[in-house]
This record gives structure tokens, C-alpha cells and sequence, in this order.
């Protein structure tokens, strides 16, 4: 697939890793709507130009998902959705018994279990339904789903149960979704980013940012948001990538 004139759905897009993607998506010459609940999305939108279009939406809703899928058939002009990256999540942290001995709060663990792996699937199952009603191109291709998964899937810390386990689901999905897709010509991935520079890193101390860079065997610093725009864009131009889970990580081990 090649992204020249071609249209993308990104949630997550006001900043970081969403951001960063339609950046580089729209530089490559593509279209993309910017999804997200931050009024930052109007503003990033505006600054890529004409390429780019925002729509405010929660990917636990239907509609709102709907609604931004329909923007970017729209955006394209009759070429349909050629691609989501779905960026979108939220970091939690909770121990199961806290320092009082009190137990965790069950609907802190939902919410994060909704936004992180039911809205993945949600956004995830829109935009198989609108790809498989376009034209097939090379290879017979019709598009591709890009998730967000993390480390954390695979090294999970203390206090990370809700993370982890969303996570891990992202990462569970990658494989049956696209053998169950291949059959219409869509591809699905997953990128499993370590520790980068997004707005969630901000609230971090800096002492501890410091030691995380240091635990990256190398290069001993944080991703950087176009290090995973450019993997999305390989994995976008690329077809034999399917069905996989992608480390990015500078090759860390959380212990």
C-alpha cells in the first residue's frame, strides 16, 4: 500500500505518538483525520493544512467512531479508509492491596480495560466493516489496522495489573483479527512502543525519566514520537507485515 492520496484514521492524534503519525503520514502525501477527546485536535489538525481534518470522539463509542470513519471516507474522496493507527489509551497504576490493605478499585480497572482493549476492538471492528467495501489494490490489498499495545504487555510492573492486562489484549487480538480479516484483503499489527517522550511521560519525575533512559541498552534515551511514526509508515508500505506485535523499545526489559 502506499500513501500517496490515501486516507487514515488516527485516534489518540492531539499529541505524542498520534501526532506524530499524521505528521509523517501527511509529509508522505496521505489524508488523515485526527481523533481525539483534547480540543488540542482542532489546532493540530489546522496545522497540518488541507490534508487534515479533526473530529472530537471516544473510541468506547460507536458513534463517535462511526462518525470519524465517515469523515475519512469522506476525506478521501471515494478511495475510502485506507488505514487506522489507532493510538489512543490511558496509563493506570493501582495495586491490588494498597499500604492500608485496601483493595484496589474495581471500576478504575474497568474504565482502563474499556478505553485501552474494548476501544481498540471498537475502533477496530468500524473500520474492518468500511475497508472491506473498497476496491482492492495490489496484492488484492484493502487496508490496514495499526494498534497500540506495550512493553507492559510483556513485562508488566507492580501496580500495572489494569495496563498489563489491556494491553496484553491488544496484543492477543493482533493475530486472530488478521487471520479472520485476511480473507477481505486487510492487514492488522500492533506496536508495542517502551518508554517515549509523550504528555504521559510529563508527569514523571525527572529522576526517574532519568533512570529509565538509562535502563535502554541502547540508544540510552526515550523513543521518540516519528521513531514510531516511521514504523507505522513501514508497516502502512509493507505488506508482508501481518498479524505481528512489534517491540519498539531500544531493546528494554522491565524488571
Amino acid at each position: 500500500m502506499q500513501i500517496q492520496d490515501q486516507t487514515f484514521l488516527i485516534t489518540g492524534a492531539a499529541s505524542g505518538l498520534g501526532a506524530a503519525t499524521a505528521e509523517r503520514l501527511v509529509a508522505d502525501g496521505g489524508r488523515v483525520v485526527l481523533s481525539d477527546l483534547s480540543d488540542r485536535v482542532e489546532a493540530q489538525a489546522e496545522a497540518l493544512g488541507g490534508a487534515a481534518r479533526a473530529l472530537r470522539g471516544d473510541v468506547t463509542s460507536a458513534a463517535d467512531m462511526q462518525a470519524a470513519i465517515d469523515a475519512a471516507i469522506e476525506l478521501g474522496e471515494g478511495r475510502g479508509l485506507a488505514g487506522v493507527i489507532h493510538c489512543a489509551g490511558v496509563v493506570s497504576v493501582a495495586k491490588l492491596v494498597d499500604r492500608e490493605g485496601n483493595p484496589a478499585d474495581l471500576e478504575a480497572y474497568a474504565r482502563t480495560i474499556q478505553i485501552n482493549l474494548v476501544g481498540s476492538f471498537n475502533v477496530m471492528r468500524l473500520a474492518a466493516a468500511a475497508m472491506t467495501r473498497n476496491a482492492p489494490g495490489e496484492d488484492g490489498e484493502r487496508g490496514v489496522i495499526i494498534n497500540t499495545a506495550s512493553i507492559a504487555a510483556f513485562d508488566g510492573q507492580v501496580g500495572q495489573c489494569a495496563y498489563s492486562a489491556s494491553k496484553a489484549g491488544v496484543v492477543g487480538m493482533s493475530l486472530p483479527a488478521a487471520r479472520e480479516l485476511s480473507r477481505h484483503g486487510i492487514r492488522v499489527m500492533a506496536i508495542a512502543p517502551g518508554v517515549f517522550e509523550t504528555p504521559m511521560m510529563s508527569d514523571i519525575p525527572e529522576d526517574a525519566v532519568a533512570a529509565l533512559s538509562a535502563a535502554v541498552p541502547f540508544p540510552k534515551r526515550l523513543g521518540k514520537p516519528d521513531e514510531f511514526a516511521r514504523l507505522a509508515e513501514q508497516i502502512i508500505t509493507n505488506s508482508m507485515l501481518n498479524g505481528e506485535v512489534i517491540r519498539l523499545d531500544g531493546g528494554i526489559r522491565m524488571q
